[in-house]
């Protein structure tokens, strides 16, 4: 009897036996792997994958259950997806079942599928390409239009086919019958009619020479990082990618790190290729609506899906090339449950598939330059701006002294000024959102901290409410000190908020637009704040690092960066690499339309090596600092890591846990250093008290066996209230 392998979302490493539903066990087959399946799990009824089929059972037949369902609802993951899905259970070391429920939208997840819209799609057989509507009889006007209209764009769903004419899906059942057209029940997504496609703009020298050399390796896998300055046309490179795989037939996935770049790239994508079907993958999309694109993408019928990380799980029939922008993002690296580098991923899938990748960034992440650098990966370099006498803004570095540490300088507040009398517009960039990080006391030195983290409450002045921007707690702002009573209490530091407010004081007549997580509930109110930037409703914006990348100005000319001092002396070894990603980054939105451009920032420091980097838009003498300050101490790309993050709502047990895991591992260790247990940098979040302890090896091939040795010690020890993780090449420490 045929046995059912199946996983389940549920924190264990194996998978559970079920006999099929009574009535499919003589159609059961091969194909039915990578369906999902309704079954009983105790007292509740749960939805999982079939991973294999079995001749033979583990545990005693008697003792298995029948499945309830087997959905014949979607197409099953293919054996490559169920394959990546293996990938990454065992080099993340998570559970496989956690790995392939949670790569499903929610919808497909649910014991009562939640499905978009569907609708009925119609499809030129041979026999109708072949049919030449001029020899249609010249009544059958409506017939004569319809066959045009399929033969142009191939397929037409049922509701654009009534678009043509009230009478025209009348036509559809006796054309059918005559083997003229197929009809097929598909989910709907947002699909443009065949238009006129945008006029591509001329490509530079150095973009042309990218495009052909990745369009060499299109029949093959390959690594290219595109390393452009902000600026320098890499999207335009995509598309022109991106229309040479279409040509193909193939599929293009296209990875984002943030949800609010992908409107500005859907546009930009919707515009040129307007009869290409494309699809976006991200959480904020309607549950329906998100199982319909991921359908869409699934059978093939999306030429183009454009997605967050969690996009690159998406089981596409006919992948002919990844791309994943701004691949040093930390976004692209998942931070719970299956810790994932999408990016990484992105590089397995396109390796087993044999098809191309392309990294692109101003600012490449440390481990994929050094791949580079030792031709594990392809270079191409774009050096200029796309845009004729579009060149790189100065950047000047204005000291702060005592009297500018607290808002904006002197020098600031005039060239802002001289960008209102010239009409142009300045965004003004800070990484914290809030009116001051902090409430104080100057009486006796009180400070607003959070109840239950190890962090400070945001002051938020036009709510007078304090929020931890860690855990979500929220206070109202007290009316006194709680521990002396003085009612002088002031907030101190900078926030966006602040910012504002003092913008607003100094300049009444600017407009003045503050864009952040506080200010932004969705995509539509972000798309709709940047479409007043571009319409020159704006003169200046105030704004977190939602405006950082991305994003193209033409009339922005100034950049002001405050506070850029936070992750000089960080604990973290990554933190002057993100922060000058970030500072070149926000520097690229000024003058990227042929006026020149200016970039401000404020700084404590200004002598620090990362400034003068900076001033110079020399991200290769920034890398190379940083590469030879890495080897040194072995660190991430000269080493690989993996950090054991433990945490528990009672104090003292995930220290005392996270110290037993030590003393487990340094038995285990063979070339692999195990470093002390310590607190987190943030030690108590939402109430759970939390530690970390790293390990590190000059190779993967030592690193992945122990990794596997020591979790199944850990299992084995009582977790009690303790939480505990493998975080495989973390991204922060």
């Amino acid at each position: 009897m045929t046995v059912l392998k199946v996983v389940l979302d549920l924190p264990v490493d194996h998978c559970f036996e079920y006999l099929p539903p009574e009535l499919e066990q003589a159609q059961l087959g091969a194909g039915d792997i990578g369906r999902r399946v309704l079954v009983p799990f105790g007292k509740r009824t749960l939805v999982g994958v079939i991973v294999d089929l079995a001749e033979d059972a583990e545990s005693p037949v008697q003792k298995l259950k029948p499945a309830i369902k087997i959905f014949r609802d979607a197409l099953v993951l293919d054996a490559h997806t169920l394959a990546v899905f293996d990938f990454c259970s065992s080099y993340y070391h998570h559970p496989l079942g956690e790995v392939v429920m949670n790569a499903l939208p929610p919808g497909l997840r649910r014991v009562k599928p939640v499905f978009g819209k569907i609708s009925e799609r119609v499809q030129l057989t041979a026999a109708g390409y072949a049919v030449d509507p001029a020899t249609l009889p010249t009544r059958a006007t409506v017939k004569r239009r319809l066959v045009t209209a399929l033969q142009t764009s191939g397929s037409l769903q049922r509701a654009e086919i009534a678009r043509l004419s009230r009478r025209a899906p009348q036509l559809l059942s006796e054309m059918a019958k005559a083997g003229l057209i197929t009809l097929e029940n598909v989910p709907v997504t947002s699909r443009a009619l065949p238009g006129e496609a945008a006029a591509a703009p001329p490509l530079t020298a150095e973009q042309a020479a990218v495009v052909e050399a990745v369009a060499a390796q299109l029949s093959h896998f390959s690594v290219t990082l595109l390393h452009g300055v902000t600026g320098s046309g890499k999207t335009e490179v995509y598309l022109r990618l991106v229309e040479q795989v279409i040509a193909r037939g193939k599929q293009v996935l296209v990875l984002v790190p943030e949800i609010n770049l992908t409107p500005q790239l859907e546009s930009t994508f919707r515009s040129r290729f307007p009869s290409v079907p494309q699809v976006s993958l991200h959480s904020h999309l309607a549950e329906g609506e998100r199982v319909n694109h991921y359908l869409a993408a699934q059978s093939g019928s999306a030429r183009i899906i454009l997605g967050t990380r969690l996009a690159v799980f998406t089981p596409l029939t006919a992948l002919g090339l990844i791309i994943v922008d701004e691949e040093h993002d930390g976004s692209f690296k998942q931070q719970d449950g299956l810790r994932y580098s999408a990016r990484d991923v992105a590089i397995y899938r396109a390796r087993q598939l044999a098809i191309p990748v392309l990294l692109g960034s101003a600012t490449p992440s440390l481990e994929s330059y050094r791949n580079a650098q030792t031709a594990r990966y392809h270079l191409q370099r774009l050096t200029a701006r796309a845009v004729p006498q579009a060149a790189l803004p100065a950047v000047s570095l204005i000291p702060l002294g005592k009297k500018s540490a607290e808002g904006l300088a002197e020098p600031v507040l005039d060239a802002l000024r001289e960008r209102l009398s010239r009409g142009e517009q300045s965004l003004v960039f800070i990484n914290r959102r809030g009116y001051s990080p902090v409430l104080l006391c100057p009486q006796c030195g009180w400070l607003s901290g959070c109840s239950r983290c190890t962090a400070k409450l945001t002051l938020h002045a036009n709510k007078r409410r304090l929020r931890c921007h860690h855990c979500g707690l929220e206070a109202a702002v007290p009316a006194c000190c709680p521990d002396c009573g003085n009612a002088a209490l002031r907030g101190v530091g900078q926030g966006t908020q602040r910012i504002e407010e003092q913008l607003v004081d100094a300049f009444s007549q600017a407009r003045v637009l503050r864009v952040d997580r506080d200010t932004i509930s969705g995509k539509s109110q972000l798309a709709s704040f940047i479409d007043r930037v571009h319409g020159n409703e704006i003169d200046i914006l105030v704004g977190t690092q939602m405006l950082a990348k991305g994003h193209d100005f033409p009339k922005l000319t100034l950049v002001v960066v405050i506070n850029a001092d936070a992750s000089l002396y960080s604990s973290d070894f990554r933190a002057e690499e993100k922060l000058f990603a970030q500072l070149l980054q926000v520097a690229g939105r000024a003058g990227r339309a042929g006026i020149p451009g200016e970039v401000l920032v404020q700084t404590a420091f200004p002598a620090h090596p990362l400034f003068a980097a900076l001033k110079r838009h020399d991200f290769t003498a920034f890398a190379e600092a940083q590469l030879r300050l890495r080897r040194e101490v072995r660190f991430p790309p000269f080493s690989f890591q993996a950090l054991l993050r433990v945490e528990s709502v009672v104090d003292g047990a995930a220290g005392a846990f996270a110290k037993q895991a030590a003393d487990l591992a340094k038995p285990l260790a063979k070339r692999v250093q195990v470093f002390d247990a310590v607190p987190a940098p943030l030690a108590r979040v939402a109430g759970r008290w939390r530690w970390q302890l790293l390990v590190q090896s000059s190779s993967r091939g030592s690193l992945q066996p122990f990794l596997a040795q020591w979790r199944r010690k850990l299992a084995d020890l009582p977790a009690g209230k303790v939480r505990w993780a493998l975080d495989v090449d973390p991204a922060e420490l």
